[in-house]
């Protein structure tokens, strides 16, 4: 099955996503305290602090996105809860961001985001189970009247399911 690897591969994804992220944040932060200069006003200090701190929060996210994949890839179950709502919302936001960079940074961050939001929704979707069938009538016993075998020489093709019964309705009555 193609569940689990696609699991584990955004697992290890997320998790180094979340550590290039806050490691290339913090390293910005720095840049900017050491340029002393204001952007708009700005004080230098507080535009590296504020780097820094969301260096962190957004590197928070994604471990815990790749905690929730990680946890799917082992358990082998499908996201449930909280656990969905984040790794949809990791979707989204590489789905935003992959629009973003494509005019900022370039074409091989994009596609380095696409592929990430194309491992989240396949870990997402192959989960997914499909809708129970349900049987509008419920089988027949088998009995001296419905032995599954046809009146009519087998013409119908005599398809059966694993229960014995018929799989064709069985003739209308008629009136003498």
């Amino acid at each position: 099955m193609v569940r689990r690897p696609v699991a584990w591969v955004v697992a290890v994804v997320l998790f180094v996503e979340a550590f290039g992220v806050a490691a290339l944040n913090w390293f910005l932060g720095i840049v900017v305290g050491r340029q002393d200069m204001s952007l708009a006003g700005l004080d230098p200090d507080t535009m590296s602090a504020s780097s820094k701190i969301g260096g962190i929060v957004f590197g928070l996210y994604y471990a815990l996105c790749g905690l929730v994949a990680l946890l799917v890839a082992v358990r082998n179950r499908p996201p449930a809860g909280f656990g969905r709502i984040l790794l949809i919302s990791a979707a989204v936001v590489h789905g935003l961001l992959g629009a973003f960079v494509w005019g900022l940074v370039g074409w091989t961050a994009f596609l380095f985001m696409v592929v990430v939001l194309a491992l989240i929704v396949l870990l997402l979707m192959t989960y997914d189970s499909p809708a129970e069938p349900t049987d509008a009538v419920p089988p027949a016993a088998p009995g001296p009247e419905n032995d599954g075998g046809t009146d009519d020489g087998g013409r119908d093709g005599g398809s059966k399911d694993e229960g014995g019964s018929p799989v064709t309705s069985p003739p209308a009555p008629t009136t003498p």
